[in-house]
């Protein structure tokens, strides 16, 4: 790798422990600062945070390569994802930023839905808690693995050396600044990752000839590659889209819209969100077809389709640009890897040590249990990256399926539902995670379909079924849903 693209991968890496070093000083007395930002977060940095946790490595090697392997019949996965990123924020959105702070200041969800419900055998608390952990360990060594991986192709450094410098930057900004320094940090790699993936694509047009050229070479390669019909099936096409569904049960993704100073603050967060998720998503299907054009035009191949984002890095820019092109990547991968981190070491915190271990815990006692849990967690997840194997990475593949269905159904009822029950709460959770996991883990003959189309709406069912025949009736939870209803109707 040339001289010059080390130098821009270390000024990235130097300006990211510089926000967490900043962000130490604004979190040094309280837990809920570490873990929630204080609810002191700004729509901008909701926004673009939200939507760089969500968006890892795919967004800029998986997508573009799936564009150039397929073509516009690989999109419907953008699609669904887009639509559900809209409706998480005019459903779920105001209603959870307000609802988690009527029902006891929650701050993570476990904690959410045990107020919500009055549980007080804690069941919520700890099946969701157990959920979070097994799965957010797992993904964050995932995103670990990816980093590495990331070095080894595109900057051709070890595996090895790549996971730890990935690993390391990203635990001391997190541990530091927790919550802050991971909104922070994310605001930044999304705009670094929404610039890179506009630049790309109209450069490439420019190099080929213009839109009418692109096109031209784009056909010539296949008539069908803008088809969105062509080369997929009805299921494949559900299977697809049906990934928007996942939003609603993401805690990495949810605890953003928690942390907002105001809820009126949600609408400028939408409107910036799903622009800067058009922008991304767009560019990422625009490079992978452009990409086809560009090649066929000048009789290029290249082996591994996941690999045309770095390609046109390095083919179209000087190498120090290239090298920040390239960190956009990696602010990928970091950016959901530090949300894991905390949504995990969260759960650990507020779930079990503050709710089984020490109920009077202070605040200075919290946040150095949330400091700790953060190096517990992110070590485990570096053990279990050093020598990947394909089963977690396999199991990370419906981790996505696991929290949208296990939480997904629950987050949306649990908020416009006033006869959701802590029966059917506890039955929704459950089920939801157990048909992903018996979907994934038993032979049959659909396999082709996505585990979340029969289980979201089978938890859903449940939850309502199982409701109606256990409802609660405890006059307060009714008093705080029409609390939270007059409240909106209020301020947002």
């Amino acid at each position: 790798m040339n001289t010059l693209e080390y130098i821009s991968i270390g000024i990235y890496m130097i300006m990211m422990l510089m926000i967490g070093f900043y962000s130490y000083q604004k979190t040094k007395t309280s837990s809920d600062d570490f873990l929630i930002g204080g609810r002191k977060m700004g729509a901008l940095v909701t926004a673009l945070s939200a939507g760089a946790a969500d968006m890892s490595g795919w967004l800029l090697m998986g997508l573009p390569g799936a564009m150039y392997a397929v073509g516009l019949s690989s999109g419907w996965l953008a699609i669904g994802l887009t639509i559900g990123a809209f409706l998480n924020y005019v459903l779920v959105a105001p209603r959870l930023r307000v609802y988690s702070e009527v029902a006891g200041n929650a701050i993570t969800l476990p904690v959410y839905f045990e107020n919500r419900f009055k549980d007080q055998t804690h069941l919520l608390k700890l099946i969701s808690s157990i959920i979070i952990l097994v799965f957010f360990t797992l993904y964050t060594s995932s995103g670990m693995v990816a980093g590495g991986r990331l070095f080894e192709s595109a900057f051709e450094i070890d595996y090895h050396y790549g996971l730890l410098i990935t690993s390391l930057v990203v635990i001391i900004y997190t541990f530091l600044g927790g919550f802050l320094a991971v909104s922070l940090t994310d605001f930044v790699q999304g705009i670094i990752m929404v610039i890179t993936l506009l630049v790309i694509p109209i450069i490439i047009v420019i190099q080929i000839g213009g839109i009418v050229e692109t096109k031209y070479w784009i056909d010539f390669q296949s008539p069908t590659n803008l088809s969105w019909l062509e080369g997929t099936t009805t299921i494949g096409i559900l299977s697809l889209a049906s990934w928007g569904l996942g939003y609603f049960g993401q805690p990495h993704i949810l605890v953003r819209f928690m942390a907002i100073d105001q809820v009126k603050d949600l609408k400028k967060a939408r409107t910036v969100g799903i622009t800067w998720m058009i922008f991304c998503v767009g560019g990422g299907m625009l490079i992978g077809l452009v990409g086809i054009a560009y090649m066929t035009k000048y009789h290029t191949i290249i082996d591994d389709p996941e690999t045309i984002f770095i390609y046109f890095s390095r083919a179209l820019f000087h190498p120090l640009i290239s090298g920040f092109l390239l960190c956009a990547i990696l602010a990928a991968v970091m950016s959901t890897i530090s949300s894991q981190l905390l949504v995990t070491s969260s759960s650990m915190t507020e779930d079990f040590y503050r709710s089984f271990l020490n109920k009077n815990a202070s605040q200075k006692t919290l946040l150095r249990v949330s400091r700790l849990s953060v190096l517990i967690v992110a070590i485990i997840a570096l053990l279990l990256s050093i020598s990947p194997n394909n089963s977690i990475l396999n199991l990370v593949g419906y981790a996505w399926a696991g929290f949208g269905s296990a939480f997904g159904p629950l987050m949306l009822l649990s908020l416009l539902w006033k006869k959701t029950s802590r029966v059917g709460a506890l039955v929704g959770l459950i089920s939801g995670g157990l048909i992903v996991l018996f979907w994934m883990i038993l032979q049959h003959p659909y396999k082709e379909v996505y585990a979340m189309i029969p289980a979201f709406p089978l938890s859903f069912g449940l939850i309502i079924l199982f409701s109606i025949f256990f409802p609660d009736k405890d006059v307060e939870i009714n008093q705080e849903f029409d609390k939270v209803g007059t409240i909106i109707e209020k301020q947002y």
